[in-house]
């Protein structure tokens, strides 16, 4: 009898319940159904609206920088940007100090759609926090800075 034959239904529970990954993982597709229909009217996913809020600063950003502040790939960081270079919500440009990087900056239009979203994910945020039960969100924030 092989490894398999010996997986139990005791295991599988103890996976089910115990797993922090699988509750993490379960939270943050909760929390991203949430945000998404909040900021839905806008036109904006929470990714889109992250990465556009992690744009908000005086001076360009560089993709390496921002796709380590979301904890992304390069790739994924650029796919996430088309939809909105599309939109023209975000611009990005050659680095003019290392022409093969890239510098982002959010658009007029982008700021704009911003400040119409911040409403919805304050009112969406405090929301969430309500249901933490020990009602400490820095608490729960700091835990999970812990794991990454």
């Amino acid at each position: 009898m092989g490894a398999a034959a010996k997986l139990t239904i005791e295991t599988t529970h103890l996976v089910r319940d115990a797993c922090l990954c699988l509750h993490v993982q379960r939270a943050a597709r909760a929390l991203a159904r949430r945000f998404d229909e909040a900021l839905r009217p806008m036109g904006l996913t929470h990714g889109q609206f992250s990465l556009m809020m992690s744009l908000n600063r005086e001076k360009p950003a560089r993709m390496t920088a921002v796709a380590s502040l979301l904890a992304m790939d390069r790739t994924t960081l650029t796919a996430a940007l088309k939809p909105l270079r599309r939109r023209g919500l975000v611009k990005v440009a050659p680095d003019p100090d290392d022409r093969r990087g890239r510098l982002m900056t959010l658009t007029g239009k982008g700021r704009r759609a911003l400040i119409r979203a911040v409403p919805a994910w304050k009112k969406t945020h405090a929301a969430v926090e309500a249901l933490l039960r020990d009602g400490d969100p820095d608490r729960l924030r700091s835990n999970l800075r812990a794991l990454y």
